[in-house]
């Protein structure tokens, strides 16, 4: 399975593996799923480390390097994602899970999430 882990879930993976769900723990550590990450969870963590909000203040190119040197793929956000958040009905506005959203119906992939907003769009998403 192909699955697209949004950006709380790959920070718990990656820093704080306890807080990662049991079932979201499973799924990532079974070499049977291909584990991939958004450009826009780099973007996201980028921004959130300038203004100085209160987030993780994650190292965006560190983390990054990281993700890729344990296996993750990186899945960078192209034309047909940007035009499919258009099409996704307006039950949220943060444009990051937004994009992640679209890239997980245009890609075919399992978005992994444990945000209640982001689990109320339709098409191929899991709250863990």
């Amino acid at each position: 399975m192909r699955l697209l882990l949004d950006t709380h879930i790959l920070l718990w993976a990656a820093a704080k593996k306890a807080l990662v769900p049991e079932a979201a723990a499973r799924m990532i550590d079974d070499v049977q799923n291909e584990l991939l990450f958004s450009s826009a969870s780099i973007w996201e963590l980028a921004i959130k480390r300038r203004l100085d909000r209160n987030a993780p203040m994650v190292d965006a190119h560190a983390f990054r390097q990281n993700l890729l040197a344990n296996g993750y793929q990186e899945l960078a956000i192209n034309g047909l994602h940007s035009a499919q958040v258009q099409d996704l009905p307006n039950l949220h506005k943060d444009p990051f899970d937004r994009i992640m959203i679209a890239q997980a119906l245009v890609e075919g992939l399992l978005l992994l999430t444990s945000d209640r907003m982001v689990a109320r769009y339709p098409g191929p998403i899991q709250k863990v």
